[in-house]
């Protein structure tokens, strides 16, 4: 029933609209297009938005990445493979960032201690970015988080990358988090999803697609995360992937 609305809706607006209607009164950016009915209808892009629902309907492919802030190898792959791969196939692909990695910790007197293989600047690290994406939504997060990794100091970037991608986020905030209960709390569910990989992991950065980790996986990520989601995914392959294109068209008034 669902698709068969979807289906006469997107007959209609074809034929009221035809191709790209964007409209000059939206005032919103790309990403917010699709956010509600109205914005799609400010924007001339309801058609696309609706073809778009229907594709994040399918079961979208989830990696997963259990790394470590400092880690040079994790700080690539994040940077260079995993956040611009789900920047061009948000539509069909999850993302799951767990900051801990190697670390170890012990309960002492009710609080936990945590020792992370890179010192106390990655632990720091880690716990930033754990409440990074405990308090804001997921793509401020990785926009923040990648915007952090990429920098030559990590730690040292990470209020300029908030006020940058997240200026409604009080740096307040975060320190808070980052240095109490809650951050604290945040950190050992980062450990016990860690520990309880199957297999457990040897290293980092250690991925996981849809749940699952093999050699074959992590090389595949690891060489090209990009074809390995569009090869994964089983519903009708977006534009990025070689699918059809979707209303990339914008046609002259004069026509």
């Amino acid at each position: 029933m669902k698709a068969a609305l979807l289906l006469v809706l997107t007959v209609w607006l074809n034929v009221q609209y035809g191709g790209c209607a964007f409209s000059s009164s939206c005032s919103l950016p790309p990403s917010k297009w699709c956010s509600s009915l109205d914005s799609a209808i400010q924007c001339g892009v309801l058609k696309q938005c609706l073809l778009s629902n229907f594709t994040r309907s399918h079961q979208t492919v989830e990696v997963g990445l259990y790394y470590e802030s400092l880690c040079p190898g994790c700080r690539l792959f994040l940077t260079q493979m995993l956040l611009p791969t789900w920047v061009l196939l948000e539509e069909i692909m999850s993302v799951t960032l767990v900051p801990y990695g190697n670390a170890q910790e012990k309960n002492v007197e009710g609080k936990y201690v945590f020792e992370c293989q890179h010192g106390e600047q990655e632990c720091l690290g880690n716990m930033i970015e754990t409440c990074l994406l405990n308090m804001t939504d997921a793509s401020a997060a990785y926009e923040i988080i990648h915007c952090m990794e990429s920098a030559n100091d990590v730690i040292s970037a990470a209020k300029s990358c908030v006020d940058l991608f997240s200026p409604e986020l009080k740096w307040e905030s975060i320190d808070s988090c980052v240095n109490g209960d809650k951050g604290n709390q945040l950190m050992h569910q980062n450990a016990l999803k860690t520990q309880a990989l199957n297999p457990p992991h040897k290293y980092v950065p250690w991925i996981t697609v849809n749940g699952a980790h093999t050699d074959d996986l992590q090389d595949k990520a690891s060489t090209s995360l990009f074809s390995l989601v569009c090869s994964m995914y089983k519903g009708p392959k977006p534009a990025a992937c070689g699918g059809s294109q979707r209303g990339f068209r914008s046609y002259s008034n004069n026509e």
